[in-house]
């Protein structure tokens, strides 16, 4: 098997993965009281996309992701706060990991509190009240709490798949 058709079944694998999360993440109640508080599982697997295939297969599985779970489980209001939400996640979690001075939890804490960011802009742009921004520091701490568990296990979860792949790949010169 060639390095494309691997990549596109690692791929399959992984939104396949983020849309479980996603239902996962659904059944479990969260009540703080304040909309928006999530665990936030399926970026998990987005960040192991971005540490092992790449910022251009990542945002696109993000892409794939926030679609199929928008029409499968959400609806058109929670598929544009989900990527409000994830653009701007991506896009920090991108930076901060091309600047090389964040760790992966670091990575995923930006992501986790920009996500919330971007939902509080498109919430005060569509409601046109700017008090939702009171809601934010719920979402702050909510965002680092979930960003730390998810970038531990990101952490985890990437040093075995870039292991495995390496391991894989040295079998796969011996056999040439």
């Amino acid at each position: 098997m060639n390095r494309k058709s691997t990549t596109v079944a690692y791929l399959g694998m992984l939104t396949a993965l983020a849309m479980i999360l996603s239902y996962v993440e659904s059944l479990i109640p969260m009540s703080v009281g304040i909309p928006g508080v999530k665990i936030g599982l399926a970026n998990l697997v987005v960040m192991v996309a971005l540490y092992t295939v790449g910022i251009k297969w990542a945002f696109a599985l993000s892409m794939v992701r926030i679609i199929l779970v928008g029409f499968t489980f959400g609806s058109m209001s929670s598929m544009m706060y989900s990527f409000a939400g994830g653009m701007l996640s991506f896009l920090v979690m991108v930076i901060a990991k091309k600047t090389g001075f964040f760790s992966v939890r670091g990575v995923s804490i930006l992501g986790g509190v920009f996500h919330n960011v971007g939902q509080i802009a498109l919430a005060i742009c569509l409601v046109e009240n700017v008090k939702l921004v009171f809601y934010f520091p719920v979402l702050l701490v909510s965002g680092t709490a979930a960003g730390v568990a998810i970038g531990i296990l990101a952490t985890m979860i990437i040093v075995r798949v870039k292991k495995v792949y390496r391991n894989d790949e040295d079998k796969m010169d011996g056999a040439k």
